[in-house]
């Protein structure tokens, strides 16, 4: 019977699978490229569409380079390689006759906590901070200045200023999702009903995804004004060192993990320092390929790319999914995630993670491993914190409370001056969270949380809580599971399904 180490929370469960069960596991990540920042350059000036960057940039014209905070992927690295990008992107529109000081770097942090000083300066590397001389500029999704430009939606959609303030505009970021980079970065610039409104189905498809069309809308509509160009990354996936070198690839590292005797001195630390010791492990990540263009293009070739280097294919759907859901947020700054979070973690984020097919049999059954306590880092977690409190007297599930809650939120205004002086995130997030875990809801029967410590918490979201994951199992199995797989998470992987 094979014994499978799953990370929930700051603990690491072992579970004891059968014999015929799925363990999926990521496969081992490329060798990255040796000069990032050399691959960027090149892209910028043999982009797959479109006239290259040299082409586009007016000589002392204004530049305006959008990026976004380095939340994703999850783990992130000591070392990100976007900055090198950011730097190569800098470095190619001064070589194009725009100086620093004509250039603005605008950090699309979407409903996110707005970054800081110190979250800014760890976006580029200390050489460009020394000589940059531009303006940096940090989206506030809820300022009265957002410029509406028409993108031929439904609704009027307003961007930040120096979107359209400039005589080019250059997204620098790395393909995750079909939310995250390239046209969804100009989304992240966007006003907070657009952003609340910005979702997808499945992660890694377009197709039904309101976020990507809503991003593809205003990259044309912003190409009416000046051009638009992006630059694309594919991350490689972590490699760590240490005690856990070659972890989760490597069937020998899953059987060290499970037998080493520090296991039993890490459990019996206090929490803060087992959170301690995991954000020590050396962990680094690469680059396998740089795309340029329309950021559409560029972000669709990079997205494709990453989902063929790193998917695990399945022959078929599972008939439940058992996952741990780790200690850390989704979010920057990474904090302890309260049930939201974690519930997101699992359906709404690793479980929108396919191609293809929902990797998961109508009906199943999706088992997360997490103790589901409510504490809620303070002040960033203080809207998650009212969303529970909004919903305790029904459940998360009932439409009609939602709806009044949410309504509330959007015109709270002690909560929105909390976000707009980089106190909390925006206090739509924790509803676009929960939106974000609908498609996984609508396919599964049942969503157990194993290891619960809160069973109120998990009731209030429509789960089962169970004390262990052993329970949880034996439940899945009692409701018809033939076919476990067990997600070996973070790092998060895609799934795609064959047909």
């Amino acid at each position: 019977m094979p014994r499978i180490p799953l990370l929930a929370g700051s603990r690491i469960a072992i579970v004891n699978a059968d014999e015929d069960a799925a363990v999926l596991t990521p496969p081992p990540p490329r060798e990255p490229i040796a000069d990032v920042a050399a691959a960027v350059r090149d892209a910028l000036r043999f982009p797959l569409s479109g006239e290259p960057l040299e082409a586009l940039v007016p000589r002392r014209g204004r530049a305006t380079i959008v990026v976004e905070p380095p939340a994703l992927p999850v783990p992130g690295a000591p070392i990100d390689p976007r900055q090198a990008a950011i730097a190569a992107t800098v470095g190619e529109l001064e070589r194009a006759g725009i100086p620093t000081d004509r250039q603005t770097i605008l950090v699309a942090g979407g409903l996110q906590r707005r970054a800081g000083r110190r979250e800014v300066e760890a976006l580029v590397e200390p050489e460009l901070a020394r000589r940059f001389h531009g303006r940096v500029e940090v989206h506030d999704a809820e300022s009265p200045d957002l410029v509406p430009v028409q993108s031929g939606l439904r609704r009027p959609v307003r961007v930040h200023p120096a979107l359209v303030e400039t005589e080019i505009v250059v997204t620098v970021s790395a393909a995750e999702t079909v939310l995250d980079g390239g046209p969804g970065a100009l989304v992240g610039a966007a006003d907070a009903a657009a952003i609340r409104a910005a979702g997808a189905y499945s992660l890694l498809e377009t197709t039904a995804s309101q976020g990507w069309q809503t991003g593809v809308s205003l990259e044309r509509a912003l190409a009416q004004r000046a051009p638009v160009i992006g630059a694309s990354l594919v991350l490689t996936l972590p490699r760590l060192s240490g005690a856990l070198h070659g972890f989760p690839y490597e069937t020998e590292s899953l059987e060290r993990v499970v037998r080493s005797p520090l296991r039993y001195l890490y459990g019996a630390l206090p929490s803060s320092l087992r959170e301690r010791a995991l954000r020590a492990i050396p962990a680094s990540r690469g680059v396998s390929a740089a795309f340029a263009g329309p950021p559409s293009v560029a972000h669709a070739e990079a997205l494709l790319r990453g989902t063929e280097e790193r998917a695990r294919w399945l022959p078929a759907p599972l008939d439940a999914i058992c996952l741990g859901v780790p200690g850390t947020s989704p979010y920057l700054p990474r904090e302890r995630p309260n049930p939201l979070l974690a519930a997101y973690l699992g359906l709404g984020f690793a479980l929108r993670l396919w191609r293809e097919s929902f990797p998961v049999a109508d009906g199943g059954t999706a088992v997360l491993v997490h103790p589901f306590e409510r504490r809620f880092a303070h002040p960033s977690q203080q809207p998650y914190r009212e969303f529970l409190r909004a919903v305790r007297g029904g459940t998360a599930r009932d439409d009609a409370v939602l709806r009044a809650a949410e309504m509330h939120a959007a015109t709270d205004e002690r909560a929105i001056d909390a976000y707009r002086s980089g106190r909390t995130h925006h206090p739509l997030l924790p509803y676009k969270d929960w939106s974000a875990c609908q498609p996984a809801l609508g396919r599964l029967g049942s969503v157990i949380v194993a290891g619960c410590r809160d069973h109120d918490a998990a009731r209030v979201f429509g789960f089962v809580p169970t004390h262990g994951v052993g329970p949880a199992l034996q439940m899945a199995q009692a409701s018809g599971a033939q076919r476990i797989g067990f997600l070996l998470s973070p790092p998060y992987f895609p799934l795609v399904v064959r047909r």
